[in-house]
């Protein structure tokens, strides 16, 4: 159930993040949903869901997104599997240490793939810090926004009354 699960938020993830695709700038992403919901998953069900639910995903994103596959799946690898074993050593319960994280998370996936390319193609890229630093803000709110609604919904769902339209029911 726990595979299905990560394979279902993944793939949510990355079928949104190629439908918002035309919301790029310079070819660039201005959000990563697919390192949210990695995220996600790490602090949901652990370091190896983690790193699966990066593997799957980065590589996803690569093949679809026309990079070098293999970049993006490597970088966030390390990073589905360092947020998870943050998540089961230090309590990331509530919002800020979560937007908190996934900064993190974002930044180091980006300098993963920075440093990848730079070995590559056997020189340093060029760098956008305003890039990087909108990429981790906005990021960083998608985050606030899937983690509460995460939380809310199904207790939402469990706190509304049934509604029975049965006549065997009622009273008359």
């Amino acid at each position: 159930m726990k595979s299905a699960a990560v394979v279902a938020v993944i793939a949510v993830a990355v079928a949104l993040q190629m439908t918002l695709a035309r919301f790029t700038v310079g070819g660039r992403w201005v959000f990563d949903l697919v390192l949210v919901a990695v995220v996600f998953v790490a602090l949901r069900w652990g370091p190896t869901a983690g790193a699966v639910g990066g593997t799957i995903g980065g590589l996803l994103q690569d093949a679809l997104g026309g990079t070098t596959v293999g970049v993006g799946g490597l970088a966030k690898t390390i990073v589905g599997f360092a947020a998870g074993v943050i998540g089961s050593q230090f309590i990331v319960t509530r919002p800020v240490p979560r937007m908190l994280l996934v900064a993190g998370a974002t930044v180091a996936a980006r300098v993963v793939v920075l440093a990848l390319r730079g070995l590559i193609d056997l020189s340093w890229p060029e760098v956008s810090w305003t890039g990087m630093l909108t990429e981790t803000a906005l990021n960083a709110l998608v985050a606030f926004l899937v983690f509460q609604g995460a939380e809310s919904v199904p207790a939402m769902i469990r706190r509304r009354p049934l509604q029975r339209a049965s006549f065997r029911t009622r009273r008359w």
